[in-house]
């Protein structure tokens, strides 16, 4: 054994003895549906190359144990997110309080709501469509083991890095506004109208962070945060991660060392309709932009030391006001009564509101670099203002957890028409917007 091993051994040997090391257990699972069970829109025809997955790390070192978690599903609401942060929990040793779960939201892929599908049992409906969840619970159990088995595996981590780069030419603003007030037009996320692609991209974040953890100049995880709705095309019966994953595929062919993992920021209102005609050639063009922007982001890493006294973990639970259409019963009782999946989202949020259910905004710290976890289809001002309140931080967002809230729009967009912040489309009402503002203010300034 030479010196600089003895050297090296000295430096590393204190943080073993005080149990001040940091490690990070990776995992990734296929979660993509077989053929006949029923995904977002339609049931699944056949399956493709490109599966579905849900990966994420275990976080060791701190008070205890964190797990953050990326599926490539439409959405996991209600009691849904419940069993999935409460299964991750008892396989990593930890609390529920310590789980973050996220959809990335795309639409040729399952979507999980426990309580929508106890609601469809208690009134005898025959056919659950989306909310039928035998699937996803043989999927949370396998994503559970796998975290499990992870954890005798975790790597040391030296470094925390963190990266930024613009993305150019995919995200844009789907609500154009118009005289008084009001939104004029939709641009989605398939835009075929050349005058609505023209238009400007409007408010966006066009930046995608990056978190990552290395072992020296080894990387082991690679955490990466944009705002924008995955579609490129959907409705075909064939599970897609769509260009979010495949940029994420990419990155793993390119820096096959480390495990990527995707978040979805505060897309609400954003999508690549500017840039999307739909034409399928599309998917893989954005893919290739996204991921030029995640590579620019991680060859722009800062990295820096990382020590157990440099992870902290933060939470605020909060009730999110309820829209009037459904406190007044309004929007259910305009409804059809048959398919009964075609409410039964409604009625569960509306039995969590009646239950008292709180949803736990997170907050990772990370050295200079802040993580914001929120749930639902979050308006993109939400990142902006977060990272305005503290613009000396790294702060980057994961929206899109729990996913009973459906859009969550600010206070003024509530009164601006448009898709997002309509009856059909969201559970919430205005004064959403203080409620979260002041939740992330508060976990920010911890």
């Amino acid at each position: 054994m030479n010196k600089s091993f003895f050297l090296a051994l000295l430096l590393i040997l204190p943080s073993f003895v005080s149990g001040q090391s940091v490690q990070v257990a990776t995992f990734d699972v296929d979660v993509t549906p077989p053929v006949g069970s029923f995904m977002a829109y339609d049931p699944v025809k056949r399956v493709d190359e490109l599966t579905l997955r849900a990966r994420g790390i275990v976080l060791i070192g701190g008070e205890k144990k964190i797990v953050l978690c990326a599926v490539d599903w439409l959405g996991i609401a209600n009691e849904g997110h419940d069993a999935f942060c409460a299964a991750l929990a008892e396989a990593a040793g930890t609390t529920p309080d310590h789980v973050s779960v996220h959809s990335l939201h795309q639409h040729d892929a399952p979507g999980c709501d426990f309580t929508a599908e106890k609601i469809l049992k208690e009134k005898g409906a025959t056919d659950y469509g989306r909310y039928e969840g035998t699937f996803q619970r043989e999927a949370l159990q396998r994503l559970a083991e796998a975290v499990k088995t992870a954890l005798p595996k975790a790597q040391i981590v030296t470094h925390y890095g963190q990266g930024a780069a613009e993305v150019k030419e995919v995200a844009s603003n789907r609500r154009l506004p118009g005289p008084g007030g009001r939104i004029r037009a939709m641009r989605l996320t398939t835009a075929k109208d050349p005058a609505i692609r023209a238009e400007p991209e409007g408010t966006i974040d066009p930046e995608v962070t990056l978190l990552s953890f290395w072992n020296g100049d080894a990387p082991v995880a690679v955490l990466s945060y944009y705002a924008c709705h995955p579609q490129s095309y959907y409705r075909m019966g064939i599970p897609s991660p769509d260009f979010p994953g495949i940029a994420r595929f990419f990155r793993g062919q390119d820096v096959p060392e480390a495990l990527h993992v995707h978040f979805n920021g505060a897309g609400g209102n954003i999508g690549a309709g500017k840039y999307n005609d739909g034409n399928r050639a599309n998917r893989l063009i954005l893919a290739q932009r996204l991921a030029d922007g995640m590579k620019r982001a991680y060859e722009a890493t800062e990295k820096l030391p990382l020590t157990a006294a440099d992870i902290g973990w933060a939470y605020e639970p909060v009730i999110l006001p309820t829209g009037k259409h459904l406190l007044d019963g309004s929007y259910v009782a305009s409804l059809p009564k048959e398919p009964m999946h075609a409410y039964a989202a409604k009625l569960a949020w509306l039995s969590r509101r009646d239950s008292g259910h709180q949803i736990r905004i997170n907050c990772l710290r990370i050295g200079q670099a802040r993580v914001l976890h929120l749930p639902g289809e979050l308006f993109v001002e939400y990142q902006l203002a977060a990272k305005a309140m503290r613009p000396d931080l790294k702060v980057s967002m994961a929206a899109y957890g729990d996913y009973g809230t459906g859009y969550i729009g600010t206070a003024v967009a509530y009164g601006e028409g448009g898709y997002e912040t309509s009856d059909r489309a969201c559970n919430t009402s205005p004064e959403v917007e203080a409620v979260l503002m002041g939740a992330m203010k508060k976990l920010l300034q911890k």
